[in-house]
């Protein structure tokens, strides 16, 4: 065993750390490889070596429950996604510049969730933050304007131009002078009449843009507002201010990479819980259940001058293990009722959470959606105070008994409960289990 200062490369910086010398020397070697810019979760960092499911182990074969990751949403080596990636990366992998028939079969598969909207297209890219940017790009030719809008702590990705409509990255990615930010739709915190104050916020924005002679662009949004906290609100306050950018010559797009693929359990998306048609709808890390693939469904007349104008192609989105690998998600989401699961496993742990606020004061707000969970640690109810160490102390101590979640919101106090779509009652109620031994912990 060793004392290691993992400060500079860990998520939740936790000072000193004594960890297993095969460890330390792991992490010596991505720092000597990978250099600084990297970071690691958790006080005492992980060493995973194979995922089933929900569960993930390390290579003395411990379990720990994935209640965080919602790239592989299926969980982790789904057996259809890895049988259809073996399966087509041993017969063919070609890009878009081809014809094949899996890119077709995925499209009409993936443009059949928005039944009834007039999105008609799907273009591929290789990543969420990739799909953000294509759709900024469509969106500066469509309306010829630049101007961004976002919540306070939006996370959009990490391209140049999507960086600088990505709040949360922090002072040294800056926002650019064309992006303004709006306040989180957290009725909790703000009071009632999410609606009209977001709609108004959206109405500010667009007349301060105009005020300094930028064109407004687009308002993009994750529909269940994540970075800020997951605020899934009162279904329909989204259509105000999808309204406002419109009118102003501007897009509404709606950012599904978290959202998205049934997690909310109602709706396939998260804006089919608002009642509102986005114009570009972005979708990412669940599409391929871990296999890299994400893009965007938008309108005809939205991309028309684009594809006119612009060539568009990218090596390795649609390639056709990935669109194999997307095709099988949508498959198996449809024949294992995957939403129905959301919905109901979802419901079964808020319940189970809201229900130990009973028994931990620090316990404040706690909301969601399907199974995705948001809930404030705060000083005590009264004052709703923030505290974000003793967030972190929860994370960290729930980590050391076998069970995984993180952080989410501007003041780094809301835990962020977000476990593959195949979650179980009897995983929620370990997974309450070990939470509240974390909290009860973290009063000492």
């Amino acid at each position: 065993m060793n004392v290691i200062d993992v400060s500079s490369h860990n998520a939740f910086v936790p000072g000193e750390v004594e960890l297993e010398d095969d460890k330390l020397r792991l992490i010596e070697e991505r720092n000597r490889l990978l250099g600084p810019a990297y970071r690691l979760m958790y006080q005492k960092p992980l060493h995973f070596v194979r995922g089933e499911g929900v569960w993930l182990y390390d290579p003395d074969g411990r379990a720990y429950l994935d209640t965080y990751n919602n790239v592989v949403s299926l969980g982790h080596c789904q057996p259809d996604v890895v049988e259809a990636i073996q399966q087509q990366v041993a017969t063919l992998c070609t890009n878009t510049r081809y014809i094949h028939e899996t890119i077709l079969e995925l499209a009409e598969s993936m443009l059949a969730t928005v039944p009834g909207s007039d999105l008609s297209h799907m273009m591929l890219t290789g990543s969420g933050s990739e799909a953000n940017d294509l759709a900024y790009r469509i969106a500066q030719v469509r309306t010829g304007g630049t101007g961004v809008i976002i919540t306070e702590m939006a996370y959009h990705g990490i391209t140049d131009a999507v960086s600088k409509f990505s709040a949360t990255l922090g002072q040294g990615v800056p926002l650019g002078a064309h992006v303004r930010c709006v306040r989180a739709p957290a009725g909790y915190r703000y009071g009632p009449n999410t609606a009209e104050r977001f709609q108004a916020d959206v109405e500010a924005a667009i007349a301060d843009l105009q005020r300094h002679g930028i064109k407004p662009c687009m308002l993009i949004v994750d529909t269940l507002f994540t970075s800020d906290g997951i605020l899934p609100e009162e279904a329909g306050f989204l259509k105000g201010a999808a309204e406002a950018i419109r009118k102003a010559g501007g897009l509404f797009v709606a950012d599904e990479v978290q959202p998205g693929f049934g997690r909310t359990g109602d709706t396939m998306w998260g804006f089919q819980r608002h009642g509102v048609d986005p114009d570009i709808v972005t979708v990412g890390k669940p599409m391929g259940n871990g296999q890299p693939i994400a893009g965007l469904l938008t309108r005809h007349d939205v991309v028309e001058q684009f594809g006119k104008s612009s060539r568009y192609f990218n090596t390795f989105a649609g390639n056709a293990v990935s669109c194999a690998a997307a095709a099988a998600v949508l498959k198996v989401i449809k024949r294992d009722a995957i939403m129905d699961n959301a919905r109901d496993t979802g419901a079964y742990l808020l319940s189970k959470v809201e229900a130990l606020r009973d028994k931990h004061e620090n316990l404040g707000n706690v909301r969601g959606a399907g199974l995705f969970v948001g809930a404030d640690i705060v000083t005590d109810r009264e004052t709703g105070g923030y505290d974000p160490k003793r967030a972190t102390q929860v994370v960290n101590a729930m980590r050391e008994n076998g069970v995984l979640i993180s952080i989410a919101g501007m003041y780094h106090n809301i835990l962020k409960i977000r476990p593959p779509l195949v979650f179980t009652r009897e995983n929620v109620d370990l997974f309450v289990d070990v939470l509240d031994q974390a909290l009860e912990s973290s009063n000492g």
